[in-house]
This record gives structure tokens, sequence and C-alpha cells, in this order.
């Protein structure tokens, strides 16, 4: 069980202030979309709610406990975050990303356990990349790379995902195969899941609770066609947007 939640939360770079009074709860299994135009402040709520940036007023708790309090490995083991992308300057295995997960779990000095490389088998085929293993994950085209990094946040063994923009630079095949293996690590394992994404289509057809800031406040918090309404898009995006609200996937 995971519950997160923000209160009075603000956030700020110096002067600027990227949050501001922001109220945030996240059940446990729940899977939440954050939208927002560029600069809402939606790349900082990840990095508070991940502890990587401190809050400037107000607090962030996992079941009760406030983020503060725990440390860097006690996070990491409660936490995984998914980045858009990482860059790999040296060859590495797809398995060995992977392992990467096990960091927070493992023992001081002794390495990685015969646990722990079972935990990394079973995140692997969890994802669905048994065909890659011993490949340079730097070969890797961008949607296979996206999956890889999903594997080292399952085997993390992290019960709350974060994902910033996991399908910003994927083409529409590798978009629909990410975001059906977010929906069912959600419902079949009850992960919960938070993720920011741009695509409102997708948003739309896969998550059941969408959250929408603007200028760092919440302006919008329920199922996608209450919060992407056609006068909210209006007002938010500042465009009169079509929004894809149901049917068959976008693209299929």
């Amino acid at each position: 069980m995971t519950e997160l939640r923000l209160h009075d939360v603000a956030v700020a770079y110096g002067a600027r202030t990227a949050l501001a009074d922001l109220e945030l709860t996240v059940a446990s299994a729940e899977r939440v979309a954050v939208l927002g135009p560029n600069g809402a402040g939606k790349s900082s709520l990840l990095r508070c709610i991940s502890g990587i940036v401190p809050v400037s007023r107000g607090m962030v708790t996992l079941d009760g406990v406030p983020l503060a309090e725990l440390g860097r490995e006690a996070i990491a083991r409660r936490i995984a975050v998914v980045p858009q992308q990482v860059d790999l300057p040296f060859a590495i295995r797809v398995e060995e990303v992977v392992a990467l997960g096990r960091i927070p779990h493992e023992r001081s000095f002794r390495g990685p356990t015969a646990h722990d490389r079972q935990i990394v088998g079973e995140a692997i085929q969890r994802v669905g990349l048994d065909g890659f293993v011993g490949r340079d994950a730097r070969e890797l085209s961008l949607g296979e790379r996206q999956l890889v990094l999903i594997a080292m946040a399952v085997a993390q063994q992290a019960r709350l995902l974060l994902l910033d923009e996991p399908t910003v630079h994927l083409d529409l095949r590798h978009q629909v195969q990410v975001m059906d293996l977010m929906a069912d690590l959600n419902d079949r394992e009850g992960l919960t899941i938070v993720a920011v994404l741009h695509d409102l289509a997708l948003a739309a057809h896969y998550f059941p609770r969408a959250v929408l800031l603007d200028g760092g406040r919440l302006v919008g918090d329920g199922p996608p066609a209450q919060v992407l309404a056609p006068d909210r898009v209006r007002a938010t995006f500042g465009v009169d947007a079509a929004v894809w609200m149901g049917g068959a996937r976008p693209g299929v």
C-alpha cells in the first residue's frame, strides 16, 4: 500500500515559484495522468514527489510519513522514477541496466544476490524484453530503451511509479505498447502510477483520473472527460482542441 499526499505544497527555484498551494491525494493502486501546458509545473511535481527537490512550503507524505524524514534509500524502495530517456555513454547490456533497479535493495559491499538476479530476470520477462538480453542497450530504438527503463523500475519493486513523458519521443506503436504496459502493471499488480503526459488523447484513453496544472496551480482533478472538457482545454492551453475521448485506441 502506498498513499501519496501533498498538503499546501509550494516549490520554488530561487525567486521563481514552480508550484503553489497544491493539495493532492493519490490513493494506493491509482493511475493518474498529470497534464498541462509547458511550464505548468508538471516535472516539478514529479521532482518534489520523488524528493529530488525540497518543498519550500507544505508537506509531502507517503503512507503518512513525511518524505523529508525518509532517506534516499528508503524513498528509492518506495518510489521508482522513469525519465524520458537516459544517455548511455558506454556499452552496457540490457540486463545490466535493469539490474540498476536493485541497488536500493543491495547490502553494502555484497553486490547482487541470486534473489536480485531472479528479480531482474522476472522484470525483463514481465516487460517482454526476453529477446533483448545480452544486447547493448545503446543499439536499441528509443521505444525499446523506454521499455528497458520501465523494466528497471519494475525490478526496483517500488509500489509508486513516476513517469516523465514516457511516450514523448516514441512512434505510435511504441506509445501504445508503453501505455498498455502501464495499464497492465496497474490493473494486475496494483502499482500506483503517476505519469506526466503531453498527449491528451492517450491520457483520456488510458487513465481513469487526470490532474491538470496551469501556472503551478491545480486547475482540474477528476475523470478525463470532465478535466479535459473543451472550455477547460481552451482556457488552459489557449487553443480549441478536439480531444479524443473514446472508441478505438488512437491509430488503431
